[in-house]
């Protein structure tokens, strides 16, 4: 890299991997729903998602590199990682849940886990969009709006987990009660991580508009 692309603020350059990594987190998304939705290939769904969180991956790599070697940044490097580290958690999350559904043995989903799943959709959606609007924070009233409904989904999730538990404890067996727990409280997990890109997202609006 020149002298001048070290210097000159590299706008277009994060701000395109972010966009990037908020449309490798709705694929995953999306496809979790699929998943979940029609459980079948469970095996082949997995490695594609496998895929999607290798690119995710990538994706955020690429912004730890360019944010080491940009000397003036458009947003503050802290807010810069929190937000790269805060996108690729909810990919870890929606990977995993699915690798975990494959590993455990599951036979077929429930309305709980659709519900989740859902929830999650909609919530990245919310951050997509909310991710577009930081490239210039012309209305940070309508990026704090999405973060506001992204918080609404969380508490959404909060209580399906909670009924989901609820009726798991009067229904099934010990074993059946374990897995199906790690895979509601995985699920939810990943409208908590929602949550902190939503908070993460907010803060940067509020500071720079």
């Amino acid at each position: 890299m020149g002298i001048k692309e070290w210097v000159v603020p590299q706008d277009k350059v994060f701000f395109d991997l972010f966009d990037r990594m908020a449309q490798t987190v709705v694929s995953a998304a999306d496809l979790l729903v699929d998943f979940v939705e029609n459980f079948e290939d469970v095996k082949g769904k997995c490695h594609r998602m496998k895929q999607i969180e290798h690119r995710g991956d990538e994706i955020t790599h690429e912004i730890y590199e360019q944010l080491n070697r940009t000397f003036i940044t458009p947003l503050e490097p802290e807010e810069i990682s929190r937000l790269a580290s805060a996108l690729d958690d909810i990919l870890d999350y929606i990977d995993g849940t699915a690798q975990q559904m494959y590993s455990y043995g599951i036979t077929e989903t429930d309305d709980q886990m659709i519900e989740l799943a859902k929830l999650i959709q909609l919530s990245v959606i919310e951050i997509e969009k909310a991710v577009t609007g930081i490239r210039t924070i012309k209305n940070p009233v309508l990026i704090e709006e999405r973060c506001i409904e992204v918080n609404r989904l969380e508490n959404v999730a909060d209580n399906v987990l909670n009924h989901a538990i609820m009726d798991l404890f009067k229904t099934k067996d010990a074993i059946t009660i374990i897995k199906l727990k790690d895979i509601y409280e995985n699920l939810e997990m990943a409208t908590d991580k929602c949550e902190d890109v939503a908070n993460v997202l907010s803060d940067i609006a509020i500071r720079h508009s």
